[in-house]
């Protein structure tokens, strides 16, 4: 065992503001990773970059020259007794982001990373656990991206049946009515601390997923410590998000409660039902538009006036209940494989990181770990688990 820098030492990159940077094609690193361009480079090809501050004990790997700012420290050959690459893992296998001395904004402090104690086997060690490690992550990091883009492929085919149940076919004039003529913004506000208020919700945009319809969590009012008067609105109200309408956030609230000046609490009239009015709110076409139209004012938001200009789709009832019917029960279907699929991609993360520990630290034979085939088997079981 060895202290860490007597292997390598970090380097604090320079300080570069966005204003001294000159054109260039040399890549600027900050401490997560690259943050823009630069004429000339302060790091040898390779190097590795770790974060300082912000996005503390993140390593990144930089194929090319590049510039290092002061929120991040970068190690080249000049200051690696070993193999670089091999000491790319090593870092990462520290896990450097779960340290932190400063308050305010997270930071690795340096000597104690310096003084971290670590195994370095002999040279020709290092080269053959570095090969070894680049092979098997990138099988895994392969994986891991087929497995996001499903979960891409899962959420726009979702968005594209939305489009299509709120789009009518064939447009008829009667059926397209503008917001302010079938739905009503509720008014009036109330005490959040009164008794009566307290422990009721108080929803937020934050309380809210984008594009999904969906509530991450409900607080009361009391418990978010809320003092200025809010927006009160009856169990089944439609909210809508006015701030930044390129998020898409809105919900059917299932309980009464209060929302902020951040929303709008709507309650549409027996022309439309409360699900099909969020599905048109969550709309590629709705927050197209919306987003166009806030861009008009200095903060980005949707207002009263504007929005009540917008023409809905107000079709037969038994339309509007067949289409909400049909997308809510995709959506949970939806959500079901993507969880699965999210469930595998951490457990993936997890084992790609074990076993970057495990090569660095020497409790696996390299030379006899993939001819076993462990790799493949404990990805196959990671599989199996999703399919369950």
């Amino acid at each position: 065992m060895m202290r860490l820098k007597h292997h390598l030492r970090m380097t604090y990159g320079d300080a570069l503001s966005v204003e001294a940077r000159k054109a260039g094609e040399v890549p600027v690193y900050g401490s997560n990773g690259i943050v823009g361009n630069h004429s000339r480079a302060n790091t040898l090809s390779p190097a590795i970059i770790v974060g300082r501050k912000g996005s503390h004990g993140k390593v990144v790997w930089a194929n090319s020259p590049g510039f290092c700012i002061d929120t991040a420290y970068y190690v080249d050959q000049r200051t690696c007794a070993g193999d670089l690459r091999f000491s790319y893992f090593l870092l990462i296998s520290l896990e450097l982001d779960r340290n932190t001395r400063d308050t305010g904004v997270p930071g690795l402090e340096r000597n104690e990373a310096h003084n971290r104690a670590v195994r370095v086997p002999d040279l020709p060690t290092q080269k053959r656990i570095a090969v070894f490690l680049d092979r098997e992550t990138a099988r895994i990091d392969e994986l891991i991206a087929k497995k996001e883009r499903l979960v891409e492929v899962l959420r726009e085919n979702l968005l594209s049946g939305l489009e299509r149940l709120v789009t009518p076919e064939e447009p008829v004039h009667e059926e397209l009515i503008p917001f302010r003529w079938v739905c009503r913004i509720t008014e009036g506000q109330v005490d959040p601390t009164h008794s009566d208020w307290a422990e009721k919700p108080l929803i937020a945009p934050n309380h809210i997923e984008s594009r999904t319809g969906r509530m991450l969590g409900m607080e009361s009012a009391a418990e978010q410590g809320a003092i200025s008067g809010k927006y009160a609105f009856p169990a089944g109200t439609v909210l809508y998000s006015k701030i930044r309408p390129n998020l898409a956030k809105a919900c059917v609230s299932p309980v009464e409660g209060m929302c902020s000046a951040d929303m709008y609490p709507v309650l549409p009239d027996r022309r439309l039902r409360p699900q099909f009015l969020l599905m048109q709110l969550l709309s590629a076409k709705f927050t197209d538009w919306a987003t166009l139209e806030s861009m008009r004012v200095a903060m980005p938001k949707i207002n009263r006036e504007t929005l009540g200009s917008y023409r809905l789709w107000a079709p037969a009832l038994a339309v509007q209940d067949e289409a909400a019917t049909k997308f809510f029960a995709e959506q949970k279907r939806n959500e079901t494989l993507t969880e699965k699929v999210r469930i595998s991609i951490e457990r993936l993360r997890e084992y790609r990181a074990a076993l970057i520990t495990a090569a660095v630290t020497g409790q696996i034979d390299v030379g006899t770990y993939s001819i076993k085939g462990t790799t493949s088997s404990t990805l196959d079981r990671i599989e199996e688990e999703m399919q369950a």
